[in-house]
């Protein structure tokens, strides 16, 4: 019991993601740009492919194989080079007998807490020692591990994604703003941190299972602030209060185009000084974004890559994405004009040493 309590899931787990979302990434252009150009999944090479048919099958590796990369990576977050080899052998077992991103979470974990209790406790004579990292340790460890998830937890598993898949799918409409709301909120206030990641985690587990509006909703939640920011430039000028500076003015240059690849680090030196109004200003965009995303069922078909998202998405889905995104970025310049002070846009204003309390007797555009 003390084990597990020093084990640390949620450390492992953020490892994890750390170590997948680039293949996410990448795996997610490349199906996107396959599919633009009108690419399918190459199935038999002996009868020709084109171009964009290597695309869209390079992107659908990098996605259809994702159990045994996460599994890895928590075999090896916990376990260090000896959790590899069972991480990725149980992985493939989860990815065999369907348990998705839930069974490979379960499978890592199950590899990497095996192969450390069998470092800590198995002894051998001293002419095997070198045999245990190569041998001995991943053999016993993919056996006891790969045992579990044949006869024990991947029925469990598989039954409840089944009953996960099974509620969201019978959601109403007001759950589904509500629900669309929580995550527009959750995933995009820290603009990419560990409650986007966590977020991600469990979204990413629905979209395994074929339910894609909840990780469409952290697509365009990431994307709120560089366009939010880019409309509240424009929107500053109609309502004669200035609230970018000259530095946030070439930050803008970046961070907007930045913004169309779902990356939102590039608002980072406007949201440093003042964190706490801009992650109002944020929530509040994300909030209304996430709530008509989900509510119009827009689905990505790829879990990244921001507006390289839209041609996946099916029937007027992508144009019902785009219009969300807009009346969410619009809420999140509103709030953020209305929230910040006046600064001149000629002057650099230097991060706050702290954050100011909000008066909200001061809330109004003037």
């Amino acid at each position: 019991m003390e084990y597990l309590k020093k084990l640390g899931f949620k450390k492992h787990l953020m490892t994890a993601i750390s170590f997948f979302l680039p293949i996410i990434c990448a795996s997610g252009f490349l199906l996107a740009i396959g599919n633009i150009m009108g690419g399918t999944a190459i199935t038999d090479f002996a009868k020709g492919f084109s171009f964009a048919d290597t695309m869209t099958t390079m992107g659908g590796y990098g996605l259809g194989f994702l159990p045994m990369i996460v599994s890895t990576a928590i075999a090896y977050s916990i376990a260090d080079k000896p959790g590899i080899a069972p991480g990725l052998i149980v992985g493939f077992v989860a990815h065999g007998i369907n348990t998705g991103f839930i069974g490979g979470i379960a499978a890592g974990f199950i590899a990497g807490i095996v192969t450390s209790l069998l470092y800590s406790s198995l002894k051998v004579p001293k002419w095997m020692e070198g045999l245990m990292p190569t041998l001995i340790v991943p053999f016993i460890s993919s056996f006891i591990s790969g045992m579990v998830m044949y006869y024990v937890l991947g029925e469990p598993i598989n039954w409840l994604v089944g009953l996960l898949t099974d509620y969201l799918q019978s959601l109403n409409s007001s759950q589904l703003i509500l629900y669309g709301l929580i995550i527009g909120v959750l995933s995009s206030i820290d603009y990419g941190g560990p409650i986007n990641k966590t977020v991600f985690a469990v979204v990413f587990a629905m979209f395994s299972e074929g339910i894609y509006p909840p990780l469409t909703v952290l697509i365009g939640a990431s994307m709120i602030t560089p366009f939010g920011y880019g409309i509240a430039y424009l929107l500053q000028k109609v309502v004669k209060k200035n609230v970018f500076d000259k530095q946030d003015i070439e930050t803008l240059k970046a961070a907007i185009p930045m913004g169309f690849c779902q990356i939102t680090e590039g608002c980072f030196p406007i949201i440093f000084k003042n964190w706490m109004k801009n992650m109002i200003a944020t929530g509040v965009g994300g909030a209304v974004f996430g709530a008509l995303s989900m509510y119009w069922g827009c689905d990505s078909h790829i879990p990244a890559s921001g507006m390289f998202a839209v041609p996946t998405m099916t029937g007027n889905h992508g144009l019902l994405f785009i219009l969300a995104l807009l009346i969410g970025s619009f809420a999140q310049a509103i709030t953020f004009i209305t929230l910040m002070k006046a600064v001149d846009p000629a002057e650099t204003v230097t991060i706050e040493d702290e954050e100011e309390d909000i008066n909200f007797s001061e809330l109004k555009i003037s």
